[in-house]
């Protein structure tokens, strides 16, 4: 199988509606953003690994990025690494790790900055994330301090993304990217990429509570009347930074462009119509979105409107 293939096997394996975005990206953008997905998510299975202690999960993040920059040589996890990772698709990313490096180091000279510059912001995000909780448990739930912390927080893994999205369209498609100035989108693709983080925490919010985690910045999370008037808070915030993805996404010039930019903000209004809003069910686990639906989605993308 060639590196072609098996980045799509990976991306298809690894990401649920993301794949569906890259696809539709014109190819001078799809191999960096890729890429650039594929080694966040490698980034992101080493910090999520909860059977590691969290020393040794800061330790991988620190060689995982060495490893980007090219100061370290790429090197194989050792077997106590992979045996933490659970799920099957995640331990196969890390063992293809290389070649995901082999085709980093392919890219334009350009291109790898802005891999390496978007890199080091999500692995910030995430070790803070680690420290911040590094005592936490079912019985002593830790939260954010405040609106500041959560949006620092949402921005480094995620609003980074949006405007790693923008840079790498303007580099590589000019004008076909947009014929609006570059300025005018940084901050939508910051509250855009901000937005879909913001809903992975409220869908999320009763598994994170469980593991000693709350993003959400309350005093006492388990004060459940002041916890809701929160999640009803950033509800309503999240709805907001999505509707600023659809403004973003009208501003492109491509139609296969504004499919795959529009396609998250689609599926995560979806998604925020499906959390529930009422006080005493909010915590349930809201119901997964049937892959029949995301594909209705795209299809109404391509028919005249």
């Amino acid at each position: 199988m060639n590196n072609a293939n098996a980045q799509r096997d990976l991306l298809k394996a690894v990401s649920r509606s993301f794949y569906l975005s890259l696809r539709f990206l014109p190819p001078s953008m799809r191999d960096a953003a890729s890429i650039a997905y594929l080694l966040a998510r490698t980034s992101d299975t080493l910090a999520d690994s909860v059977s590691l202690n969290c020393s040794l999960r800061l330790e991988s993040l620190d060689l995982f990025q060495q490893q980007i920059k090219g100061s370290m040589k790429p090197a194989e996890w050792s077997a106590s690494i992979l045996s933490a990772i659970p799920l099957l698709e995640e331990k196969r990313l890390l063992t293809h790790q290389s070649t995901l490096f082999e085709e980093l180091r392919r890219l334009d000279f350009s291109q790898q900055g802005l891999i390496i510059e978007l890199l080091d912001v999500i692995l910030s995000g995430q070790r803070f994330d680690l420290q911040h909780f590094v005592n936490a448990t079912s019985s002593n739930i830790i939260s954010l301090a405040d609106d500041r912390a959560l949006n620092n927080y949402t921005w480094k893994v995620a609003g980074s993304v949006g405007v790693f999205w923008t840079k790498l369209g303007f580099l590589t498609l000019g004008e076909r990217f947009s014929s609006h100035p570059a300025e005018s989108f940084m901050e939508l693709a910051a509250q855009y990429g901000s937005g879909l983080q913001l809903i992975n925490i409220l869908k999320d919010l009763t598994h994170d509570l469980q593991m000693g985690r709350c993003y959400l910045p309350v005093t006492d999370p388990k004060d459940l009347d002041a916890l809701f008037a929160e999640y009803l808070k950033w509800h309503a915030i999240a709805h907001q930074r999505i509707q600023a993805g659809h403004s973003y996404s009208l501003k492109l010039s491509l139609k296969r462009l504004r499919i795959a930019t529009s396609l998250p903000a689609l599926i995560g209004r979806i998604t925020l119509e499906n959390l529930p809003k009422n006080r005493q069910i909010f915590l349930q686990k809201p119901s997964r979105i049937p892959r029949w639906k995301i594909y209705s989605i795209i299809l109404r993308q391509f028919l005249p409107h």
